[in-house]
């Protein structure tokens, strides 16, 4: 059971992503921010597209759904609480749900924070988990809809997920991401050698992306909110893991 991941640029900082299942065929869009790179890329595989699985409603992740479905017929799956900003939709998803992509079953799971009804694709037979834009390398979505609270709870469910799980995020933020976590955590050796790895690739042309959950453990602040070191240095040492979020989270809000 072979699923090959393709991720490539679209919009301004925006990822595009397609799954493709060898076995059967099928394709998936994670996602459609913009339409001509992911046909593009459809063409160039010789794929035709089957299903977009959509993580939340924002304009630069739903763009292309329309002009996709009518191109190709794709079904349209995505966030229930969203389901009416969402162009096209077919299937109304929420958490605990599962559907199958060829033999892989995929898990969703509710995430919400950035939008109210964000949703994160899990795939646990590949270890891959499609996040959006709740969690990114080094760093979290802005909380737009949601509360601090809430974020904190759907990172949390992240972070239970096995190790070596791949994210794929929903844009290529890691270096500004960085440049704040450095000044959260400055000693962290994980962090300044991630710091130096990412400016050699984005100087190379490269992406960040996907980043490993074992890795954002090691040097993403939005993650490391028990840890005492960055609890002193933000007037929190007892503060809840929540608070604790909330208050790196305007930090980086207010971040230049």
């Amino acid at each position: 059971m072979t699923l090959l991941v393709e991720q490539f640029a679209a919009r301004s900082d925006n990822f595009a992503v397609l799954i493709h299942d060898t076995a059967t065929g099928l394709t998936a869009a994670i996602d459609a921010p913009e339409e001509a790179p992911i046909v593009a890329k459809l063409r160039e595989k010789n794929w035709r597209l089957d299903r977009i699985l959509t993580t939340h409603h924002h304009q630069d992740h739903v763009e292309a759904n329309l002009a996709l479905k009518a191109a190709y017929g794709c079904m349209i799956a995505g966030p229930a609480a969203e389901a009416e900003t969402i162009p096209g939709i077919d299937e109304r998803l929420g958490d605990g749900d599962s559907l199958l992509f060829g033999e892989h079953a995929i898990r969703v799971i509710a995430t919400p924070g950035h939008t109210l009804g964000h949703i994160t694709y899990h795939l646990p037979d590949q270890r891959l988990a499609f996040v959006g834009d709740t969690l990114f390398a080094v760093g979290c979505g802005r909380v737009l809809e949601g509360t601090m609270a809430m974020m904190w709870g759907s990172l949390e469910k992240l972070m239970r997920l096995p190790d070596d799980t791949s994210l794929y995020c929903g844009h290529e933020y890691t270096e500004a991401n960085i440049r704040f976590a450095l000044t959260i955590e400055p000693d962290n050796a994980a962090l300044v050698r991630r710091a130096a790895e990412v400016k050699a690739l984005r100087a190379a042309g490269k992406t960040t992306l996907p980043t490993a959950l074992a890795l954002e453990k090691a040097t993403n602040p939005f993650l490391r909110v028990d840890e005492p070191a960055i609890r002193r240095l933000i007037g929190k040492a007892d503060a809840t893991a929540a608070e604790v979020f909330g208050e790196l989270r305007r930090r980086k809000d207010r971040f230049r």
